[in-house]
């Protein structure tokens, strides 16, 4: 019952990447659009970052609160994690404003096509409030276990976003044909459209979780907690996203053609993702509503059979990767006779990773697991550990022929496999971190983590 409306809710939220770059490879000629929209995913999935810190706090503290029959309590720290989220998008936007085309510049797309990432960038940053408040509203009802706010909020952001990506970039029903700049104006209109419904959602009371206006005061104690259970999994996402920001760094490096490959590599992985979160998200939600009505064996049962579950789904997505890798690539790049480079060569990336979907769903399920417990560390220690010593220098080596040492002390040889390698470093580092995860989880102090 909570899987199956974020699961929908999931494979939702790809459309708005799925659009974009199906119009970038298909209504563009050039490698370059289709090269840019990959960086741009990134940095759309690095702004809701900066909102892990209420988000995660907000599914925790409020399941913990709603297990235990206090809602009372869950209000209190639903108001408490929108004043928190409103602070981290004033200072994102500020520092967007200021050091944004430096941080795009500094991931190392050719001109053509960071021009374009700039652009676009330029278009929906603005609108980071409004996705913000769309992340922190769903999150709070989720903890609650209302799982259908989130579908029906992102059904509505994704069927705006490809409806008016598409009539803007074309020009189609008499509005403008604003080309590539109409991609990122229908990403605005669906987030727009998208925070419009939550507002209503919350308007109407979903299961009880109106804060008030006292809610949205200055509540020190309350504060205190939100920032206590939320500043690990925030740390978790920021470090998560610059260490793949450097990975992407790594591969842009490699051209137009490797990185356009990559771009249409990940977003058809993303696919296996879905169930992975959806059960990521149902982890975290049952964890905190048994552990709030203190019930330790319910919660550790809960998470074990999503993970179980979670892992069966995404090996037989590895087996779809291995076997249709060719017609799932060449679907966003116009097909064999459209960029027959670009379709290649993420096929070969999709092989790649197939072998590494069991171990990301363990990493994905447990994970949120033990977010939802409140015990968020152990995750970030994990990733930090693994992004930093497996992913990142093994990436270098394996992609670039040779890896320039920080400071410039020394030049070392690498083995110059191109993007191939850098994917073959995150395949194993989605391993070692899986299995670590797993690990972690046999321990059962997790559970009686208090918040």
């Amino acid at each position: 019952m909570l899987v199956g409306p974020v699961l929908l809710e999931q494979f939702l939220a790809l459309g708005v990447g799925f659009v974009d770059k199906w119009l970038a490879g298909n209504l563009f000629p050039e490698a370059e659009p289709l090269a840019a929209v990959g960086l741009v995913a990134y940095c759309l999935a690095f702004l809701p970052v900066v909102l892990v810190l209420p988000t995660s706090a907000a599914t925790a503290l409020v399941a913990r609160a709603v297990g235990a029959g206090d809602l009372a309590g869950a209000r209190r720290a639903a108001g408490q994690c929108f004043r928190v989220a409103a602070c981290l998008v004033v200072v994102a936007l500020v520092l967007a404003v200021g050091g944004g085309r430096w941080f795009v510049g500094l991931l190392g797309l050719p001109p053509g096509s960071g021009s374009l990432a700039i652009r676009y960038l330029a278009i929906v940053v603005p609108a980071l409030p409004l996705i913000g408040f769309v992340l922190v509203g769903v999150a709070v009802m989720r903890g609650a276990g209302d799982m259908l706010a989130g579908l029906l909020a992102m059904s509505v952001v994704n069927v705006v976003n490809a409806a008016a990506s598409f009539l803007l970039a074309t020009g189609r029903l008499g509005l403008p044909r604003l080309g590539w700049d109409g991609l990122a104006w229908g990403t605005v209109a669906g987030y727009a459209c998208g925070a419009a419904c939550v507002a209503a959602l919350l308007a109407c009371g979903s299961r009880g979780l109106r804060p008030a206006s006292s809610d949205w005061g200055r509540q020190p104690d309350e504060l205190r907690r939100v920032v206590r259970v939320g500043t690990p999994a925030g740390l978790d996402a920021i470090g998560n996203a610059a260490c793949h920001l450097t990975f992407l760094g790594i591969v842009n490096r490699l051209g137009d053609v490797d990185a356009a490959a990559h771009a249409v590599a990940i977003t058809v992985e993303s696919l296996a993702f879905l169930p992975g979160s959806a059960f990521q998200v149902a982890a975290a939600t049952l964890a905190g509503q048994f552990l709030g009505a203190r019930d330790e064996r319910r919660a550790r049962h809960s998470v074990w059979q999503a993970a179980l579950v979670a892992t069966a789904l995404m090996t037989a997505a590895g087996g779809g990767f291995l076997l249709a890798a060719e017609p799932l690539t060449g679907w966003f790049t116009g097909g064999r006779s459209g960029q027959p480079a670009v379709a290649t060569l993420a096929a070969d990336l999709l092989r790649i990773v197939a072998f590494a979907q069991p171990p990301l769903a363990l990493l994905m399920v447990l994970s949120g697991g033990l977010r939802g417990a409140g015990a968020t560390r152990p995750p970030l220690v994990v990733n930090l550990v693994g992004m930093i010593v497996i992913r990142l220098p093994l990436a270098a080596f394996l992609a670039w022929p040779e890896v320039v040492l920080p400071g410039g002390i020394a030049v070392c040889p690498g083995l110059g496999l191109g993007v191939r390698g850098a994917w073959l470093a995150m395949a194993a580092d989605l391993t070692a971190r899986g299995l670590a995860m797993l690990v972690l989880f046999g321990h059962r102090s997790w559970s009686r983590t208090s918040v």
